[in-house]
């Protein structure tokens, strides 16, 4: 497939979109920017695209603002985040993540080569969190 932007923002997928989307991503290997903004995806969802992103080496942008990721979303987001290479905009603000999430996220910066932004803005972080970014 030659799918290279997908915006599906305000759309209510939920964990259960979240999961049907994941099941064709895979095949998307030239995905390079990924919007799934405001669609109520929670830590099940999540980790469905986690699970399958890790296949979209030429992702540049993952866009999941304004969902119900929280601390175990952003963590099974982490072992992703690792594996694109090319990912320089991770936005994950207004997804309730707190210290919890941001020690997970903060423990692969230091293998995201690309990664230029990171926006967490509106979470729930504090300063246990912000200390391990």
């Amino acid at each position: 497939r030659d799918l290279i932007h997908l915006d599906m923002r305000a759309n209510w997928l939920g964990d259960e979109g979240a999961g049907r989307l994941a099941s064709v991503l895979g095949e998307c290997k030239a995905l390079a920017r990924l919007h799934l903004g405001t669609n109520k995806i929670g830590a099940e969802g999540a980790g469905r695209l986690a699970g399958v992103l890790g296949e979209c080496s030429a992702l540049t942008i993952l866009d999941l603002h304004g969902n119900l990721i929280g601390d175990e979303g952003a963590g099974r987001l982490a072992g992703v985040v690792a594996r694109c290479r090319e990912l320089a905009c991770l936005d994950l603000s207004n997804s309730r993540i707190g210290d919890e999430g941001a020690e997970r996220l903060a423990g692969v910066l230091g293998q995201c080569c690309s990664l230029r932004h990171l926006l967490l803005r509106d979470n729930e972080i504090g300063d246990e969190g912000m200390g391990s970014l």
